[in-house]
């Protein structure tokens, strides 16, 4: 699935990402509302990973989608 499709089924995917990454809030997901960056940053700031290892995270979630 690509990016565009993410923002396009935000809402229907929140449960998913919640399941893969369950430090995230709901208010953290409204936040992200679907935009990679916003759940890029996120994640930073939930589990303290690194860029280059967020991007991996984002993509491998992604390929499972």
């Amino acid at each position: 699935m690509d990016w565009n499709r993410i923002e396009g089924n935000w809402k229907q995917l929140t449960g998913k990402v919640k399941e893969h990454w369950g430090k995230l809030t709901d208010d953290d997901l409204k936040i992200i509302d679907g935009r990679r960056e916003q759940l890029e940053g996120k994640l930073q700031e939930r589990y303290g990973y690194d860029k280059d290892q967020i991007r991996k995270e984002v993509d491998n979630w992604l390929s499972t989608v």
